[in-house]
């Protein structure tokens, strides 16, 4: 991809270069915004081992959070694709939105409008200033793969990364397959 200006609703994956990067080591990034002046997203493979309810104990639900990036960790983010029940939702692409008001969320999850197939929260979230995520692909610290899953948001976290390279094919194959520790190789 030699064109980056239509990244919105992409996915990021990490390269296999970037294993010393604690950050973003085997890391899916769905891209949420790209513009001229900067870009976000949120790595949508690294659960935390808490639930919503640790964080907001008036939602009783169940909902895993994420590590969604380096960047304001003290701050909850969601994407979701029920835009129609969450006003000020921004859509991000493929039926995915971003955001929206969060009392009109609370209310649809207390009253089970929202599964967990509809939404994924986020504590922090992956953010890039103006050219610098351009730089990191052209320097390959990422590649870029179209948004081809039915639902995002059900993906399996442990093997996505995995899945990725392999569709990407080449040397990516053997990277697949190495360990997450290339020392016990």
């Amino acid at each position: 991809m030699s064109d980056f200006k239509n990244l919105k609703g992409k996915l990021l994956i990490a390269e296999p270069s970037i294993l010393n990067d604690h950050s973003f080591n085997r890391t899916i990034i769905l891209i949420t915004e790209h513009t001229e002046k900067n870009s976000v997203g949120f790595i949508l493979n690294r659960p935390f081992a808490y639930l919503l309810s640790h964080l907001i104990p008036e939602i009783s639900k169940d909902f895993t959070i994420y590590e969604g990036g380096p960047v304001e960790q003290d701050n909850l983010y969601f994407i979701h694709k029920v835009g129609d029940l969450i006003p000020d939702s921004i859509e991000i692409g493929n039926g995915i939105f971003w955001g929206g008001n969060f009392e009109s969320l609370k209310h649809s999850i207390q009253n089970d409008l929202i599964s967990n197939n509809d939404i994924r929260f986020f504590l922090g979230y992956s953010g890039w200033s103006k050219n610098q995520l351009n730089r990191e692909i052209r320097s390959k610290s990422w590649f870029v793969s179209e948004n081809n899953h039915e639902n995002i948001l059900s993906i399996n976290t442990e093997t996505i990364w995995r899945e990725k390279l392999l569709q990407k094919g080449g040397n990516y194959k053997l990277w697949a397959n190495a360990p997450s520790d290339i020392q016990q190789n």
